[in-house]
């Protein structure tokens, strides 16, 4: 049964404070609505849309605490960020980042989102990429969007903090990767021989 209009924007504005980063798509799906009423609702309210909002939050959230790189140098914007835990970021696949002949995105886009997003989810004024395992599991095309999530699943064995992230667009897998990071607050006396950026 669909809510009336004032208990559809009640719940609209509840919705958009506690997932500010939800897509206008997903709210109409959410409240059976077409995405021109959610819109409607959004500038009835003055609520600014979803690049706006991730802008806006970033810039406010992000800029003090991001440690270990500048946040204009994570490629794709973060839309969320819990140092030492989490992070997401995403990725519109634009003709700068694909092959003109089958508009194809290149690997190394993905693996740079995912490899500058391991390394601001770092609570450290350094962090270095020490070893990578990569999957890349489908192709990735021009105009479609990727969604880099980066979760920090503690220390190895020899005290590389290890970051697992997965990048989707829609809700399929297209990037895997493990990233064993090096930080300064490591413990002392480990070779460094290794650690690239």
């Amino acid at each position: 049964m669909k809510r009336n209009k004032l208990e559809r924007q009640r719940s609209l504005i509840e919705t958009i404070e506690e997932t500010p980063f939800i897509t206008d798509e997903d709210l109409a799906q959410k409240f059976d609505v077409s995405i021109q009423t959610i819109r409607l609702d959004r500038m009835e309210h003055a609520i600014p849309e979803l690049r706006e909002r991730i802008k806006s939050v970033a810039t406010n959230q992000w800029n003090e605490t991001v440690k270990a790189l500048p946040l204009e140098e994570v490629i794709g914007e973060v839309i969320d960020l819990e140092l030492d835990t989490r992070a997401i970021s995403i990725l519109h696949i634009g003709a700068e980042h694909v092959f003109s002949r089958n508009k194809i995105a290149r690997g190394h886009h993905l693996f740079a989102q995912a490899n500058s997003l391991a390394v601001a989810v770092i609570n450290d004024e350094l962090a270095l990429t020490a070893k990578t395992e990569l999957t890349f599991t489908r192709q990735v095309k021009e105009g479609e969007r990727v969604v880099a999530k980066a979760f920090v699943e503690g220390l190895n064995d020899k005290g590389y903090t290890v970051v697992r992230v997965s990048s989707y667009v829609d809700q399929e897998v297209v990037f895997k990767g493990l990233f064993y990071m090096y930080r300064s607050n490591q413990l002392k006396g480990e070779s460094t021989n290794e650690i690239s950026h």
